[in-house]
């Protein structure tokens, strides 16, 4: 497990089915084919991130999966103002869920704290009703 990893809000996704989905479309991608999200704000954290850091993405008020994060690019908006582009790994690993409150942008997220993978054998199980996950994941459970 990565020392520093970033969180996410999926904004509009309602699964992590649908986050897979969206990282495969050409908006999503750049032209090398990965998934990417650009973002304002460059970490600072950049050399931890890089070794071997995930974003973790809150689907539904939930941590629900990691994608790890391949690189950081340079992206220059049409409005001339320079992004960072998070590039990162096609595999989306499905993890514990864990409750989250809505914030906005993205917030560093120390290895110690990030939900761990679901195990293989579990990767493809249904989703759990929100309610229940949400209770689940508050008592420790989940």
């Amino acid at each position: 497990m990565a020392d520093l990893n970033l969180i996410k809000l999926s904004v509009g996704t309602e699964s992590v089915e649908g986050l897979v989905e969206w990282h495969k479309t050409k908006r999503a991608q750049g032209e090398d084919g990965l998934p990417r999200h650009v973002t304002r704000m460059w970490p600072r954290r950049e050399a931890e991130l890089l070794q071997g850091g995930s974003i973790y993405w809150v689907i539904q008020g939930h941590v629900q999966c990691r994608q790890r994060i391949l690189r950081l690019d340079e992206v220059i908006g049409s409005d001339g103002i320079r992004r960072c582009a998070i590039v990162l790994d096609p595999e989306i690993v499905k993890t514990t869920s864990a409750r989250k409150r809505p914030f906005q942008g993205w917030r560093y997220l120390p290895g110690t704290d990030a939900p761990v993978d679901l195990p293989q054998s579990r990767a493809s199980d249904d989703a759990l009703p929100d309610d229940l996950s949400a209770a689940l994941a508050d008592i420790g459970v989940l």
